[in-house]
């Protein structure tokens, strides 16, 4: 058993959400009880102690919407590329970064990535993969770096026309090889990954429908910018949550992620289907796309999570764009002071239940031992009520100095106690280098 106590809990539980000095006991992946360190210290005296001295004890963070494939662009120059809008961001850069990436590649991205997310606190992670250079395999290399260090990650591959039928089948397939492997795994998910509408066929959305299991949904791209919207009018006649809705894609299970360019009407049939939506402030702000009317879809009831988008892995900085965003974009500043809360706390937590049989993102007997500990000392008073600024406030991801997920302690201390970092990083720097001249021309 493990004992991580000595410090402020918030436990996200609403029957005892937070306690000066509490202590969660882990027993094996679940938690077994929650409550005063003095207290679960006497009770169990046997168990292993991992003090937070003082600092923040809270649930692990979950990203509901990731791009491990996009690691290597990091700090990448590309000659020739200067985008004038979103189209040229995808053709310059991603669909040409994608096209290249080896099977290495994508385990080494994966490697890197999860370890920057155990770093950052996030012990869930939803992520949405492409590599059109290596296509069948690679969610298995991604699901192999994730066992390997532990993270509870749910998986798919981005099926796209872009490169060609014969590439979007070995997509369709990848997905569909992955759903059934993971099938009854505690801590891997999968669900079928699609781009965007612009790049998706009516017969490619046929055949994913048809490789879709009762267990998993769709996790794709809406809306991101107006020009898929244009594109689904043109095209289809309709928009973008009108011809999913028809091709009966939509529902509990499924991720429709950005939807900066929705309509009213079709922010009722994501209501009434049931289906998510992920918010990505970072992503939405850098590719100029525009701010989503994610104020309006939670006012309206849709399920709202927060993800990345491949942007960061520290998903308190998306928190706290997430909070001036709608400030901005409205000039309202009562804007998202509940709404960014909740996506992050509250609604991924429901999201990732909706795949994961344990209760995430909350501290309580019979959930997910998925736990971290942040160095934060408030320099003033810190309680049940104030405890959201605390964290917008006072604390990044960077202030994470143990990461525990299923019950086993993944970094102590700030050292990462389930990898090689520098060897990996080593590792990471040579493939980088490797990519960056395919990437030119080399």
């Amino acid at each position: 058993m493990l004992l991580i106590g000595n410090g402020r809990l918030i436990t996200r539980d609403n029957g005892n959400p937070y306690y000066e000095n509490g202590a969660v006991l882990a027993d094996g992946p679940l938690i077994r009880a929650v409550g005063e360190t003095r207290v679960l210290r006497e009770k169990y005296p046997e168990a292993e102690f991992l003090d937070a001295r003082g600092g923040v004890i809270m649930p692990g963070l979950i990203n509901t919407h990731h791009h491990i494939y996009s690691a290597f662009a990091r700090g990448l120059s590309v000659k020739g590329y200067s985008p004038r809008n979103f189209p040229e961001i995808l053709e310059g850069l991603w669909w040409k970064l994608d096209s290249l990436l080896t099977l290495e590649d994508c385990y080494y991205s994966a490697l890197a990535t999860y370890l920057d997310c155990i770093k950052n606190g996030v012990t869930t992670v939803f992520d949405h993969h492409a590599s059109y250079g290596a296509i069948p395999g690679s969610l298995f290399d991604i699901s192999r770096a994730a066992r390997e260090l532990g993270v509870r990650t749910c998986l798919c591959y981005e099926v796209s026309d872009r490169a060609g039928r014969e590439k979007t089948r070995q997509a369709v397939e990848e997905n569909a090889a992955f759903l059934k492997a993971c099938k009854g795994d505690p801590m891997q998910k999968g669900m079928m990954g699609l781009h965007a509408s612009f790049t998706l066929s009516d017969e490619t959305l046929s055949l994913c429908r048809e490789n879709l299991t009762e267990e998993a949904g769709v996790h794709i791209h809406v809306a991101e910018g107006i020009e898929d919207v244009y594109h689904c009018l043109r095209s289809h006649g309709k928009r973008i949550v009108d011809r999913l809705y028809d091709f009966g894609l939509l529902g509990k299970k499924s991720f429709t992620v950005h939807c900066v360019h929705v309509s009213a009407a079709e922010m009722e049939i994501l209501r009434e289907t049931g289906t998510v939506v992920v918010h990505n402030p970072e992503s939405n702000m850098g590719n100029a796309v525009g701010c989503p009317p994610t104020m309006e879809l939670m006012r309206r009831g849709v399920l709202t999570g927060l993800g990345t988008d491949g942007y960061t892995s520290d998903m308190l900085e998306s928190y706290k764009v997430a909070n001036i965003l709608h400030k901005h974009h409205l000039c309202d500043p009562g804007a998202a002071w509940v709404e960014a809360p909740k996506m992050l706390f509250e609604n991924n937590a429901e999201i990732a239940g909706r795949y994961f049989d344990e209760r995430i993102g909350v501290l309580c007997p019979g959930a997910a031992a998925d736990v971290i500990v942040l160095d934060y000392d408030p320099l003033t008073p810190m309680g049940a009520d104030n405890l959201n600024g605390h964290i917008l406030f006072g604390m990044n991801g960077r202030n994470v100095t143990a990461t525990v997920i299923a019950g086993v302690v993944k970094m102590k201390n700030r050292e990462l106690l389930c990898a090689d970092e520098a060897e990996i990083l080593a590792n990471c720097r040579t493939l980088a280098v490797k990519l960056a001249d395919r990437m030119n021309g080399g």
